[in-house]
């Protein structure tokens, strides 16, 4: 019997960007959701608790800084680990998404394998608290 596939919220307000994770995650064999801003990622993460948010900071309606202190907030998603993408990387920003619960912060533009190797960490449990890279 094999395990079931760990699930993946994608918040990106960015069609390109948004487009091109869901694929690659999807082709890695993650279960993928996706959500345009802050407001309707809210309610998938109501929905559909999933084990990881790759979460965009500028969205609009709410942004990822305030939408990772709401995910941290509530204890039904405890264990839902969250990694901030974002073209923001000065360290004060960085400081702040780790400070509101972030998991791992990764600036854009990020390479393909950056991004896998910190999904995978984070899902397997090993990638805690990882800063920028």
């Amino acid at each position: 019997m094999s395990a079931t596939p760990s699930r993946v919220l994608i918040v990106e307000d960015e069609e390109s960007i948004l487009l091109s994770l869901e694929f690659l995650l999807g082709k890695e064999g993650y279960t993928v959701n996706t959500a345009r801003d802050g407001a309707l990622a809210l309610r998938e993460l109501q929905t559909q608790p999933p084990d990881l948010v790759l979460l965009d900071v500028m969205l609009p309606l709410i942004d990822g800084f305030e939408l990772c202190r709401l995910i941290r907030e509530n204890p039904e998603l405890h264990a839902t680990r969250i990694m901030l993408l974002t073209a923001r990387g000065r360290e004060a920003e960085i400081a702040r998404g780790m400070a509101l619960g972030a998991d791992a912060y990764l600036t854009k533009p990020f390479s393909t394998r950056d991004l896998m190797d910190k999904v995978r960490g984070l899902l397997s449990g090993n990638g805690t608290r990882q800063p920028a890279s």
